[in-house]
């Protein structure tokens, strides 16, 4: 036996009974983590380049020269397309705006003047860039631009990134509500965890609105639209990892912190809006629960009466499939207790 374990093989059997091997892995992917965590994070954020930004045309041009002259001048100061969509008049741009299909309005004005109306609330960092860029390119062709924002950030959020801080507050905790769960309430059974997740999803909703909004005034929010967009956001992600401890155990958090958080917050549109986010993950985001929760939020708050079906539509499929998912393999939970029925048989848990 002592020869057994002097071998290769012995000491590696030894080692992986032993606690240190779990010790050693955890250590390893915590560690691949925060890079990872870091750079899905750094490569969204840290240098976010405009690849085609939707801009309304309207009016007449007093010279279509000097309109295509600007417009290539704009291309080529932010190194992306401006996708031109023609209006017959300025109110119908407007509402493009308002249904969020373009960020900005060209105008033609007499005179040879130029107008450019950007909206902050379509996109922060894209109505930055706008404003910054169309002036210096108007000066440079001989034609005065005029910048205005038509529809501008709350006072409380001038950089637009407070609905992704609230969004990125109900996807983290609703997991990790979840895990709270599984590890302190390990005996709930499958619908009486559903049932939880749901309850305390609900409750932290309200609780982030409140705070939000009534405490610190940083939002003024439609707030019971906002309390369900932050409810359904902290269940869908709570279902995301109690599907993923279903099937796969105690290396659920692995899955549901890369889906919702390496790939899900960098690519919901929140702090980078989605025209300025790599082409993949700006389409990719508005599939996940916390692009779609930016998404609706984002609409409720600054384009009320243009709501949406789709956002709520992925929050509900995700919330949902995961929750079907889960009752379907239930028997595998780490959880729930076992039923007695007459005579004191006991019965599988769930």
């Amino acid at each position: 036996m002592g020869e057994e374990n002097g071998t290769g093989g012995g000491r590696w059997a030894m080692f992986r009974r032993s606690p240190f091997f779990p010790a050693v892995v955890l250590a390893v992917l915590v560690a691949a983590a925060a890079g990872l965590f870091a750079g899905s994070y750094t490569y969204c954020m840290a240098n976010p380049t405009p690849r085609s930004i939707p801009t309304a045309v309207t009016g007449v041009p007093a010279s279509e020269v000097k309109r295509a002259e600007f417009v290539q001048g704009m291309e080529k100061a932010l190194g992306a397309t401006l996708a031109l969509r023609h209006y017959g008049t300025y109110r119908e741009a407007r509402d493009a705006v308002e249904e969020q299909r373009v960020f900005a309005i060209l105008e033609q004005l007499p005179e040879g003047h130029a107008a450019l109306s950007v909206s902050g609330a379509s996109g922060a960092s894209v109505a930055q860039l706008l404003t910054e860029t169309a002036p210096r390119v108007g000066a440079a062709i001989g034609v005065p631009v005029s910048v205005t924002d038509i529809n501008p950030l709350q006072k409380g959020d001038p950089r637009g990134l407070a609905l992704f801080y609230v969004s990125l507050a109900a996807s983290v905790v609703g997991f990790i509500g979840a895990i709270q769960l599984s590890v302190h309430a390990a005996a709930l059974n499958p619908g009486e965890r559903i049932a939880f997740i749901l309850a305390q999803s609900a409750l932290g909703g309200f609780a982030i609105a409140a705070i939000v909004d009534w405490g610190l005034g940083a939002l003024r929010l439609p707030f019971a639209e906002s309390c369900l967009i932050l409810g359904l956001t902290m269940f869908a992600s709570g279902m995301v990892f109690t599907m993923f401890n279903a099937l796969i155990g105690r290396w659920a958090m692995l899955p549901t912190w890369s889906l919702l958080v390496l790939l899900g917050n960098p690519s919901s549109g929140g702090a980078v809006s989605w025209p300025l986010l790599p082409s993949f993950l700006g389409t990719v985001g508005r599939w996940l629960p916390p692009g779609a929760s930016v998404n609706a939020h984002h609409t409720a708050v600054y384009f009320g009466g243009h709501q949406h079906v789709f956002p709520f539509a992925v929050l509900v499929a995700w919330a949902v499939g995961c929750s079907a998912v889960f009752w379907v393999w239930r028997h595998r939970h780490p959880g729930g207790r076992e039923r007695e029925v007459g005579g004191g048989v006991a019965l599988p848990k769930g």
